[in-house]
């Protein structure tokens, strides 16, 4: 099987890999809404990650959003979904990061500085969000829809088209913070992965012009 290509630069992974040995003060697991594309359910998720990460010392639930998500008006607003989050702020259970567009720095930056980060796909056939929480040594919550498990070392929940399975999601946010397990890929795993894509891809080539 052809490895997924890493997705972060590898001088920005060798500048941002180092960070994470320290940062264990607070536990912080992270959720991006995404402009709520169809093929992510986060409100299906967020009672379950607000209940679970509240129980959890020294964690955080930070969500970031979109400004289009929040704003009456906005091409991916969800009134639902402000509610719910302006109301969960309020009481301090989880911070709301808005913003725009990140640049790439920004979007390696922040999802370096999560522990976790909650995949709320539904649907989907693989992710390079994934890839690049890996290459920034963020465990990843993978759900159980398309082959992001296949992808590499994930921490799984059941999550799909029809199904949400609320107890799998828990047991997965807590593993990630009783066991801070090492699922990402490091520089040099990434430079032999990285060559053997190489390699197969010329292997192809070779066989379609011969």
């Amino acid at each position: 099987m052809v490895p997924h290509p890493h997705v972060v630069e590898l001088h920005a992974m060798a500048a941002l890999q180092p960070e994470k040995v320290d940062r264990h003060r607070t536990f912080r697991v992270g959720l991006h809404v995404e402009s709520l594309r169809a093929d992510m359910d986060p409100l299906r998720l967020l009672p379950t990650l607000v209940e679970t990460v509240a129980r959890l010392d020294g964690a955080v639930l930070q969500v970031n959003v979109p400004c289009d998500v929040l704003e009456a008006g906005g091409a991916g607003y969800d009134a639902d979904v402000a509610a719910y989050l302006a109301h969960e702020q309020v009481r301090g259970r989880l911070e709301l990061h808005v913003h725009d567009h990140l640049s790439d720095g920004e979007l390696w930056s922040y999802l370096a500085s999560l522990d976790a980060c909650v995949l709320p796909h539904r649907s989907g056939t693989h992710s390079g969000w994934l890839e690049a929480c890996r290459d920034l040594q963020t465990t990843v919550v993978a759900p159980s829809c398309g082959y992001f498990s296949e992808q590499g070392p994930v921490l799984g929940y059941l999550h799909d088209e029809e199904r949400f399975d609320p107890d799998s999601l828990r047991a997965a946010v807590t593993t990630a913070y009783a066991e801070r397990p090492q699922l990402g890929a490091d520089v040099e795993e990434r430079r032999r992965q990285r060559a053997l894509i190489e390699e197969a891809h010329h292997r192809i080539y070779r066989a379609l012009v011969t």
